[in-house]
C-alpha cells in the first residue's frame, strides 16, 4: 500500500468488486473462491512491501500458486485490508461479523527473553513427532477470528469475523490439500488446495509457502536459518526484523516443522532484535499463557506467539494494536485484536478430510 493510508474510495471498491465478479463468472463452477482467495493473498504480499501496514488477513494465506488478474489487482491494490467486500457489505465466505475484538494491552519487557526462548526450544525438542508415510496428510485444526476495516458505501467501520473452526489438510510435498473455513469457503464442505491449478501452475515451496518436504531440508543451525530467512524475505514487510519474526510465526501456525527444525526456529527467533516477553496473553479459545512478541513500529501492532506458562507448549497467536495510527487505520484503536488463533489439533492422518481418532 502506498504511503497515503486513506484507502480506496467507495467508487474504487465498487469497481474492484464489479471487475472481480465479471472475472469469476468466466471461471469453471466451484472455482470462484479459488481465485478470490489467491487475489487476496497477492494483494497482501504487495502490502507487505510498502511502508504502511494494514490489518493482516492471514486466513487467505494458503499454499497455492500466485496467478495474475491484473485488472482486478490494480483496482483493489489500494485496499486498506485484504478482505473482499461484496455489494451490500457482506464478506467473502459469508461468515457473520460482529464488533471489533479488544483486549487490555499487556506490558512488554525485554527481560528474560533469551531464557524463555531457551526453555521453549527445549520443550519443542521434546515434542513427539509422528513420521509421515506415503499417502498421508498433515492435519491442522484451529479456532480463529480477526478484525478488519469494513466499507459499505462511504462509511468505514471495524468489524470482525466471529471465532470459528478452521481445518486444513496438506500433503508432505504441498501439492495436494483441502481447506474448510467459513471465512474463506462458501461451501461447508470446503475446497481443494490440490495443484496444479486450472492454468497448470505448479507451486514452488518456500518460506512463505512451505511444505513439509521443504522444511525438512532446512538447516537446524539457528544462525544459518535466520540468515536464510532474512535473505528469502528481503524487501517484504515493514522491516527485515519484523518480517523474519512474522515468517517464523507463520511456520508455528499452519505447518508441521520437522523435529530437528522446530527448536531451531525458537533459537533463531532469540537472535532477532526487538523481541519481547508479554507475561499475560490469551489465545483465541481463552487459554492463558506467556507470549513471545515483537512490536511493528510502523503499524503499531504487536505480534504475539502464546505458550502455556508451565509446559511451554505452543498454544496459538494473536496480533494486538498497541499504538495509535493515522488515517483510516486510526479506527483500529489500541487494544484491538486484529488476528487471533488457537491450535486445537495437529496430527498426521490417512487422507484428505479425515480427522484424528479421538483420544481415550
Amino acid at each position: 500500500m502506498n504511503a497515503n493510508t486513506s484507502g480506496p474510495s467507495p467508487a474504487e471498491w465498487d469497481e474492484g468488486v464489479r471487475l472481480l465478479s465479471q472475472t469469476a463468472r468466466d471461471l469453471p463452477a466451484g472455482r470462484h473462491q479459488f481465485h478470490k482467495e489467491l487475489l487476496m493473498a497477492q494483494i497482501q504480499q504487495e502490502q507487505r512491501t510498502e511502508t504502511a501496514a494494514p490489518v493482516r488477513a492471514r486466513r487467505f494465506r494458503l499454499p497455492r500458486p500466485a496467478i495474475t488478474l491484473p485488472v482486478v489487482a490494480t483496482a483493489l491494490a489500494g485496499a486498506v485490508v485484504a478482505v473482499l467486500m461484496m455489494p451490500g457489505g457482506t464478506e467473502a465466505g459469508g461468515l457473520a461479523t460482529g464488533p471489533a475484538m479488544t483486549t487490555p494491552v499487556g506490558a512488554a519487557t525485554t527481560n528474560g527473553v533469551p531464557e524463555l526462548l531457551d526453555r521453549i526450544s527445549l520443550a519443542a525438542a521434546e515434542v513427539p513427532q509422528q513420521g509421515i508415510k506415503p499417502g498421508q496428510y498433515i492435519y491442522i485444526e484451529s479456532q480463529t477470528a480477526d478484525t478488519f476495516l469494513k466499507t459499505v458505501g462511504d462509511k468505514t467501520t471495524l468489524a470482525s469475523y466471529e471465532l470459528h473452526r478452521r481445518q486444513i489438510w496438506a500433503s508432505p510435498d504441498g501439492t495436494k490439500g483441502w481447506l474448510i473455513d467459513p471465512a474463506v469457503n462458501d461451501s461447508p464442505e470446503g475446497e481443494t488446495l490440490s495443484l496444479p491449478d486450472e492454468l497448470g501452475n505448479t507451486r514452488v515451496a518456500g518460506l512463505n509457502a512451505p511444505s513439509y518436504d521443504y522444511l525438512a531440508k532446512l538447516t537446524a543451525d539457528p544462525d544459518e536459518l535466520l540468515a536464510k530467512i532474512y535473505k528469502e524475505t528481503e524487501g517484504m514487510g515493514n522491516s527485515p526484523e519484523q518480517q523474519a519474526f512474522t515468517t517464523i510465526g507463520d511456520l508455528l501456525g499452519e505447518s508441521y516443522p520437522p523435529a530437528a527444525l522446530y527448536p531451531a526456529l525458537f533459537r533463531a527467533a532469540a537472535k532477532i532484535p526487538g523481541v519481547v516477553v508479554v507475561q499475560d496473553a490469551v489465545d483465541a479459545v481463552g487459554r492463558p499463557g506467556v507470549a513471545v512478541a515483537r512490536l511493528d513500529e510502523n503499524s503499531g501492532q504487536r505480534e504475539e506467539w502464546i505458550f502455556e506458562r508451565n509446559t511451554h507448549v505452543f498454544l496459538g497467536k494473536r496480533t494486538v494494536q498497541v499504538n495509535e495510527n493515522r488515517g483510516q487505520q486510526a479506527l483500529i484503536k489500541p487494544g484491538t485484536i486484529t488476528f487471533t488463533s488457537a491450535i486445537t489439533n495437529r496430527a498426521i492422518v490417512d487422507g484428505i478430510k479425515r480427522t484424528p481418532s479421538p483420544v481415550g
